[in-house]
């Protein structure tokens, strides 16, 4: 029985004080431990209702259905059947939604991931699979080195026009969607676009039905790599239902906007995209969308609730195209995903939103793609400070632990681990059984532990604060927990904006090197800003090295601190 309030052990874990925040029924929730598409349908029992809106083609409940037995039995006529993988390289289009639902049914999971070809083709490898579905516009040169180097001898290509009102697709998608075709492309003999695909079942008449369990895996996803190697990580039916079930609880029905943004990333289709189609909120997929239009694309949309990233918040604060008095009272919630932001981006990211009248308390959330994108959910009544990203979820369990093991207490740093329905199944791929082993710790507790690798702390209140990434020590002393020192560093006078890299100590293993990299808002010169740095910062924080920069670079939706430190290092050596 969770502990609201009345005595506290100290123990996040025993306590569980952020369930006071929650309604008394939920208290004590049972995650239901059924399929996606099980929960779905449950969900929205009207099949004429809006599941998906893509460029101006609104599909129903009863026609998705319609399209998953299609899909089902095709792959069934291909061979896939229980326990395959399938690669599966699209963006967030219709067919994406549909092989997911589709290869649950035959008792498969998809892999899905979205990088440079060469790790296509090793995801290919790793799933044994000899065929795989990409994008239409996948070059020739890119189709020879998958069939050169992979298993495969098929791949089934669909366009970004499948399923879409070709007429309805506004001028900026159509320019977008012609950049994409930029090599060679031809189509090989055995290649079926996504309509000669779904026909291959058409006379399939034998039960096509996996027997069902819902732990079997059915979803993988590389992670993006954004701060070490890209891993496969795996999941099932189970967790992908416990997280959306678990966000589901308060959305009314309204529209949900999802641009850009690749179903690869595990968040996306998970939290982006199951979650609100588990909510009854109308779906309208955008997935090429520019990134420069982004700010038109909203105005046209005008959603309810979108898939809001700090990147996507930098496009619109830009934006010369907004006017001054646009009103975006449409919003019915404002917050952010992807990466952290510093205190005085969150403000001026509320600001912007405020001045354009919309009237919610801008949030953050948590999560990681090994628990399935979400582990928190937003409480307005703690600020945005120090790191915090709510309360875990009403079936989640997050607490802080030491390096042995032993739970932390309230306001106490260490590592931060989550405990729950929505762990993933296991990493697959390059060192799977070794990085999962690393992952995934049974604790003297009985419980089995997902670590995260962040540094944080839980207040009194169950209210989670992350620090940053990793155990980062400086040589001669001292932690760096990069959103404090980004913070203090962003709030010194001639700073527009600012970052940290972390960079290994190549004179002293195990330890770390600060460097800052600082967008100059013009006001003081840089010796100015370095005095101010100096002052803000302790001594262990301060740089050693600052590099001025125009605009903050990004990779897969985050500051691309990966690849900067990637070029320090070189430097160094």
């Amino acid at each position: 029985m969770e502990n609201t309030g009345a005595t506290l052990t100290g123990k996040a874990s025993v306590d569980k004080p952020w369930l006071q925040f929650y309604p008394e029924a939920l208290r004590n929730v049972e995650v239901p431990t059924i399929t996606v598409e099980t929960f779905l349908r449950a969900k929205n029992p009207d099949e004429n209702k809006i599941a998906f809106e893509y460029y101006g083609n609104k599909i129903t409940w009863k026609e998705f259905w319609g399209e998953v037995d299609k899909a089902a039995k095709s792959l069934k006529i291909l061979g896939f059947g229980e326990g395959n993988r399938i690669p599966v390289f699209l963006q967030s289009v219709p067919a994406h939604f549909i092989l997911l639902i589709a290869a649950e049914r035959i008792g498969a999971a998809i892999i899905c991931r979205d990088d440079i070809p060469e790790e296509l083709c090793f995801a290919i490898r790793k799933s044994k699979s000899e065929t795989a579905f990409v994008m239409d516009y996948t070059s020739k040169s890119d189709e020879d080195l998958f069939r050169a180097t992979t298993p495969m001898k098929r791949v089934i290509k669909v366009s970004p026009y499948d399923y879409a009102d070709r007429k309805s697709v506004p001028d900026y998608v159509e320019k977008e969607i012609a950049s994409r075709y930029t090599g060679a492309i031809e189509t090989t003999e055995g290649d079926l676009t996504w309509d000669e695909f779904l026909a291959l079942g058409k006379d399939y008449t034998e039960d096509y039905m996996a027997q069902e369990d819902v732990n079997r895996p059915v979803f993988g996803a590389y992670t993006s790599g954004s701060t070490g190697i890209s891993k496969l990580v795996i999941h099932s039916s189970s967790n992908i239902v416990a997280t959306a079930f678990q966000m589901s609880i308060f959305i009314p029905p309204e529209k949900w906007w999802l641009p850009i943004l690749p179903p690869a990333l595990i968040a996306v289709t998970v939290s982006m995209a199951i979650f609100p189609l588990s909510a009854g909120l109308i779906m309208v997929l955008d997935p090429f969308c520019p990134l420069e239009d982004i700010d038109i694309a909203f105005m046209e949309q005008k959603p309810n609730f979108w898939a809001l990233i700090p990147m996507f918040c930098e496009m619109l604060m830009k934006s010369d195209r907004i006017p001054e008095d646009y009103d975006m009272s449409h919003l019915r919630s404002i917050g952010t995903g992807a990466e952290a932001m510093n205190e005085r981006k969150t403000q001026e990211v509320e600001a912007f939103f405020h001045k354009h009248n919309v009237k919610a308390t801008l949030s953050a959330g948590y999560g990681q793609s090994e628990g399935c994108s979400n582990f928190t959910l937003p409480n307005p009544m703690f600020p945005l400070v120090d790191g915090c990203v709510g309360m875990p979820m009403p079936a989640t369990t997050m607490a802080v632990f030491s390096e042995d093991l032993e739970e932390l207490n309230y306001g106490e740093i260490g590592e931060l681990c989550m405990t729950g329905p929505a762990m993933m199944l296991h990493y697959a791929g390059w060192r799977g059984d070794e990085l999962t082993e690393r992952t995934l710790i049974n604790h003297p507790d009985g419980n089995c532990w997902l670590h995260t690798g962040d540094k944080a702390y839980i207040n009194e209140h169950g209210i989670v604060y992350i620090l940053g990434r990793g155990t980062t020590k400086r040589f001669g002393g001292g932690e760096l927990y990069m959103m404090r020192m980004e913070t203090k560093a962003v709030r010194v006078a001639g700073v527009e904006d600012g970052f940290f890299c972390f960079v290994p100590d190549q004179d002293h293993e195990g330890y770390f090197l600060p460097y800052f990299f600082v967008i100059l808002d013009e006001t003081k010169s840089l010796d100015e800003v370095k005095a101010g740095l100096a002052d803000a910062l302790e001594e262990y924080e301060y740089p050693v090295d600052i590099r001025v920069i125009k605009e903050r670079p990004y990779f897969h939706f985050k500051t691309n601190r990966k690849e900067l430190t990637a070029a320090i290092l070189e430097e160094l050596n």
